[in-house]
């Protein structure tokens, strides 16, 4: 019987049944024994008739899918980019191209060599196989993509282990999060297969009392000895996850699967990320520099109205910066900044001249240029405009990142949400951090200490 003939005789059930206790209630009495028979016919009837919909309406989503991707397995695959003249490393123990060779796009990849992905030429031809090879209903085509050697992608024989993602997907969402000019991009993470890393810390300053020191020794006088001072550190990795359900309809249009489970998700990472390193409260995360005890924030001008940048906030962060003189700086330092503050930092001046510079455009080409020697990054990862961290400069080699070198993990299941039509997928990764220093300088001479990290304080 057809669906909506199915659902024609439930609502037909439906209307009979309160009928019949709509009738009951208005004289006032009790259900005759006829009477509760009846009822308890049409309560059965409609349980079956129920029953038998939603089989239907599965069976008819399953025909769906699988009519989908037969579609996909007739489609021959695009041969021609093979025989363009390309030059891509190689691998010279196997031969194949060297998928290290993080220069080298993986959609290339890809096309010049698709057994690296099993023959799948995107993640989303990838989940849309193992959505149909773990359908408990059974009845769905088996892509033999997902079996056929080397690939190796189901894990076990029995289907509730699942099937591993191809390394070259994992590497293209790693590639999305972490190649990127964003501050997780700009710290450089360091690579580790533990989840907790020790890390020994040395503090002093070559003008300070301890560490390593250097003394004046005259002829034949004993020399003065010194020693490392440094201070164990525990650095533990977090778990940070992006979890994405998709709906049926979702499931059936590949490429907006394949953008919701790359790009969306590799964003969102990114940006969890990149947040922590910057307002990270430690607990159960890494520790932000703003939340650190390295912090410096330069008290405000006197008068100063409220959320406002002055060209004197500027120039007392600079000259608290310890980034400019040490050799910690990795990717160089920057202005970490807020959109907020474009208003006032385009109208520094410092005595005739333009505090922030950008000589070769002006006005006409795009936000850019450096304000004293160092380059400004907009990032919705800093404060408002007023607020402390609208406005702070950072030397990135002062912060410590460390990631796991398994790199991010995928998974995937329909189980779980089996009754709604809704499959989830599942990243996880692991990553700490915190600054080097756990609290700010005292420089050779004067008293104003010096950070990696020195911002403005609030402005209110």
């Amino acid at each position: 019987m057809k669906l909506h003939e199915l659902k024609a005789q439930l609502a037909e059930l439906k209307a009979a049944g309160a009928a019949l206790a709509e009738e009951v209630e208005e004289a006032g009495r009790d259900f005759t024994d006829p009477e509760r028979v009846e009822a308890q016919r049409i309560e059965g009837e409609m349980n079956r008739l129920a029953k038998a919909i939603a089989e239907s309406e599965a069976e008819d989503a399953r025909v769906r899918a699988d009519a989908a991707l037969k579609q996909r397995l007739r489609k021959a695959p695009d041969a021609g980019p093979r025989a363009a003249p390309i030059s891509l490393p190689v691998d010279p123990r196997t031969g194949r191209i060297d998928p290290r060779a993080h220069d080298v796009p993986l959609s290339l990849m890809l096309r010049q060599d698709p057994a690296m992905c099993g023959g799948f030429n995107d993640l989303a031809e990838f989940a849309m196989a193992v959505r149909a090879a773990s359908d408990p209903r059974g009845g769905a085509v088996a892509d033999p993509r997902l079996y056929a050697a080397p690939t190796g992608f189901h894990r076990e024989t029995s289907s509730a282990d699942g099937f591993m993602v191809p390394a070259a997907f994992r590497a293209e969402v790693w590639e999305l999060v972490f190649n990127q000019t964003d501050v997780l991009g700009l710290v450089g993470a360091e690579p580790t297969s533990s989840n907790i890393v020790q890390l020994a810390a040395d503090e002093s300053t070559p003008w300070s009392t301890t560490g390593v020191q250097a003394y004046w020794a005259g002829e034949g006088v004993q020399l003065t000895s010194s020693r490392l001072e440094t201070e164990g550190r525990q650095v533990r990795l977090h778990k940070l996850h992006a979890y994405v359900l998709a709906t049926e309809e979702l499931l059936s249009d590949a490429p907006r699967l394949n953008d919701r489970l790359t790009r969306q998700a590799a964003a969102a990472l990114r940006y969890k990320a990149s947040d922590a390193i910057v307002n990270g409260a430690g607990a159960g995360q890494p520790l932000g520099f703003l939340n650190s005890g390295a912090l410096i924030s330069v008290a405000k001008e006197s008068g100063q109205v409220a959320d406002t940048i002055v060209t004197a906030n500027v120039l007392k962060v600079f000259a608290r910066f310890l980034g400019a003189q040490t050799a910690m700086s990795g990717n160089g330092p920057f202005w970490l900044a807020h959109m907020s503050t474009v208003p006032h930092l385009g109208v520094l001046t410092i005595g005739d001249q333009p505090a922030w510079t950008s000589p070769a455009t002006g006005l006409r080409g795009p936000v850019a240029g450096q304000m004293l020697g160092f380059p400004i990054v907009f990032s919705q990862h800093a404060a408002v405009v007023g607020d402390v961290g609208d406005l702070t400069l950072v030397d990135p080699g002062g912060y410590y990142a460390v990631t796991r070198a398994s790199g991010i993990q995928f998974a995937e299941s329909m189980h779980l949400f089996f009754d709604y039509d809704i499959t989830a997928f599942r990243w996880t990764m692991r990553m700490g951090g915190t600054p080097f220093l756990e609290a700010a300088v005292s420089p050779a001479n004067g008293s104003d200490t010096l950070s990696h990290f020195v911002t403005i304080a609030a402005r209110a």
